[in-house]
């Protein structure tokens, strides 16, 4: 059958730049596999190629049949109990159900079939005739449409006045071509497909731009209309001119990295030009975190850093227009940035006229959560957790500067520049605690509270910092569990996966000498009487976080649930664990270890009444129970001292040697016997071989 390849443009006005990549690749993506679900691909090596640019969105597809092929189709009709009569004359039940099908009588004779006895049943086999391409397209089109993750769905008025249509944005034109042909029928959002599209609003040498081809559709942008359609070419086109910006400036000058950023300036631009522009050094004077912010969230620059990652005076635009001079477009952006740059001066200048701790009284009329009161009074409770950790770790002096960070973290929410870039909390609390003439730690924790803020963030740099971290996540996770306010599989509104995740890595990374119920424990009384206990619940949630980072380390779910069956408190201890754990595995008597661990503990699941914790060697009969005995008594001790200086996996190793003995027991002793004072005192030498083995681990989790 023919095949060429396939050109589907949908030309609308600018899209969201912020959806426009997710947008061109499920158009792309479900216009090509609704494509290959009516086989009217000609080949599996079909590729396609996505396109989006802010004015459209389309997709290449290659060898494309013109008719799918036919199909031969098997129809189970009936029972042929049902379908023929005794004489095996066609009943009327039968002569309906092939009228149906647009068949008759005729058709009987060729009915097929299959099974035997009562399952016996009739079968009619007819082609069913291969899709043409255009209705093909058309439902692939439309489910494309469909199913486009639309931001914000707008409606608009088609032409002819009456009718209105709902998309993204208004749809212009529409271009399918197979080949050279124009899929004439095909329709979508009011419009019929044609084979002319539209280039750069300014710079397109023709309008309309006519695509001649499917395969010339991308190089005719580029030459005719001045657009790259690709998204991903644009973006490394991007990419290059900016280094090549930065390189032409000198010194090891680099343009900042932001990938979000990247990706929205490709969505904004049909032909990037990246331009050098700069402003008055006398704004270095203010934070770089603030000017940095405003230039990237509110002008999408890309401001320029120093080789030793200071800003500069200079930034980088990325244009949409090529100008032989462009003068006025560098002019232009540099006229827009300095009032941005002016207000965040100002804003700083203002803050600093007032101490933080002046602020502190205005958090009391700042509402945190209905049932939990005003940021004061959680400020209040975040002292009193801090105060407790450092308490715990042994250092009065830890103490006093955690309680000063914690009572000033969170007073440049009321700042004026905070109030207007959130994004710079805790950042802007720390210049401002520093311009009070507080100490650099008490400084640097009052930022690194909020640390870690995603997955890979840095810890915070000092242990006041940790601290009040610490105290700032616990005092959210036990305040939000205690109230009931858990989340969901889809919401988690106070981000309280992300605190758990803060906590555990802060204990584990930090090696604090923390135990976690003890700690979530402790943190209860700083709430009164507003929150119910929840801790039980709450150490679940954590274990369950804590299961999922070593599980994204590469450890098994075996590994991992051999140590965390025995929920051990020190956190800092899990990873030591797991590494023992996989040492001890890959040991040639751990299968046969973990088996029998695993019979030890079913035994005593089964054991009537409480088992003896204590052996009496006057009762022990067997050979074997008393060589299993005085291992125990020989290796336990050395396996616990190894344990309780932590090195875990040369306490496992120890316990290897109790194999043979813990075989020749099961081999040879019975546990049940008949006597129950034998049958205890038995039971009791497995409760020590439980206790002995599972210090480290649940080893019979290995099996």
């Amino acid at each position: 059958m023919n095949a060429s390849n396939l050109l589907v443009e949908l030309f609308v006005e600018e899209l969201p730049p912020k959806a426009l990549q997710k947008l061109g690749d499920a158009f792309a993506s479900v216009i090509f596999d609704q494509l290959k679900a009516q086989g009217l691909l000609a080949s599996t090596e079909s590729r396609l190629t996505a396109y989006a640019s802010p004015r459209r969105l389309a997709v290449h597809v290659t060898e494309v049949l013109a008719q799918a092929e036919d199909k031969a189709i098997s129809q189970k009709l009936m029972p042929v109990a049902v379908a023929l009569d005794a004489e095996g004359k066609p009943t009327a039940a039968l002569l309906k159900k092939l009228a149906a099908l647009g068949a008759d009588e005729s058709a009987v004779a060729g009915l097929k079939r299959q099974g035997e006895g009562k399952a016996e049943a009739l079968f009619y086999e007819s082609t069913a005739k291969g899709v043409m391409l255009t209705d093909g397209v058309q439902k692939s089109l439309d489910e494309a449409l469909a199913k486009l993750p639309i931001p914000k769905v707008m409606r608009y008025q088609l032409q002819d006045g009456w009718s209105s249509v709902h998309f993204v944005r208004p749809a212009h034109g529409l271009v399918v071509l197979h080949g050279t042909e124009v899929l004439i029928g095909v329709k979508a959002l009011g419009l019929t497909a044609g084979s002319a599209t539209h280039g750069h609003r300014f710079e397109a040498t023709v309008d309309p731009v006519v695509i001649q081809n499917a395969d010339s559709y991308a190089e005719q942008l580029r030459s005719e209309g001045a657009v790259i359609a690709s998204f991903t070419e644009r973006r490394t086109d991007i990419a290059v001119q900016l280094k090549a910006a930065a390189e032409r400036i000198g010194g090891g000058v680099r343009a900042i990295e932001d990938e979000a950023l990247l990706d929205e300036v490709t969505a904004l631009v049909e032909r990037p030009n990246v331009l050098t522009c700069e402003y008055e050094k006398e704004f270095l004077d203010v934070p770089q975190e603030c000017l940095i912010l405003t230039m990237k969230a509110n002008q999408k620059y890309f401001p320029l850093l120093s080789a030793d990652g200071k800003l500069t005076h200079q930034f980088l635009v990325v244009s949409n227009i090529s100008p032989q001079d462009a003068s006025a477009v560098t002019g232009g952006n540099e006229r827009v940035v300095r009032p941005r740059l002016a207000d965040a001066k100002f804003f700083f200048d203002q803050d600093r006229k007032k101490t933080l701790a002046s602020r502190v009284e205005q958090l009391d009329k700042v509402v945190y959560h209905n049932k939990l009161g005003t940021q004061g009074e959680r400020i209040a409770r975040v002292r009193d957790i801090a105060k407790t950790i450092a308490q715990q770790l042994g250092n009065p002096e830890l103490g006093r500067q955690a309680d000063q960070a914690a009572m000033l973290a969170k007073t440049d929410l009321v700042t004026d520049m905070v109030g207007e870039f959130p994004e710079l909390q805790g950042i802007m609390g720390r210049y401002y605690a520093l311009n009070d003439g507080l100490d650099v730690a008490v400084a640097d924790a009052i930022e690194d509270h909020y640390k870690p803020r995603f997955a890979g963030d840095e810890l915070p740099r000092n242990d006041v910092g940790v601290v009040v971290a610490l105290a700032d996540k616990l005092e959210t996770l036990v305040g939000m569990f205690g109230i009931g306010n858990l989340p969901t599989g889809d919401r988690d509104p106070f981000a309280l996966r992300r605190h758990a995740l803060g906590v555990i890595r802060m204990l584990v990374e930090k090696d604090l000498p923390l135990e976690l119920e003890t700690l979530l424990v402790s943190t209860l009384p700083a709430f009164g009487d507003k929150v119910q206990e929840a801790t039980s619940q709450l150490v679940e949630f954590i274990y369950d976080r804590l299961a999922n980072m070593f599980r994204e380390q590469g450890y098994s779910a075996q590994e991992i649930e051999a140590v965390l069956a025995l929920r051990p408190q020190r956190l800092s201890d899990v990873q030591k664990r797991l590494e023992a754990v996989r040492a001890f595995a890959a040991l040639p008597e751990a299968p046969a270890l973990a088996a029998a661990n695993k019979r030890v503990s079913n035994i005593l699941k089964k054991a009537e009444g409480d088992v003896l914790n204590h052996v009496n060697e006057s009762l022990l009969l067997e050979a074997a129970e008393k060589n299993l005995h005085a291992a125990l008594t020989c290796i336990s001790p050395i396996a616990k001292k190894q344990f309780d200086l932590g090195d875990y996996t040369s306490s496992l190793k120890t316990l290897a040697a109790l194999r043979s003995s813990i075989d020749e027991f099961f081999s040879k002793v019975l546990v049940n016997s008949e006597d129950e004072k034998i049958k205890n005192n038995r039971l009791a030498i497995l409760y020590e071989v439980n206790k002995t083995m599972n210090r480290v681990a649940m080893l019979e989790n290995l099996n």
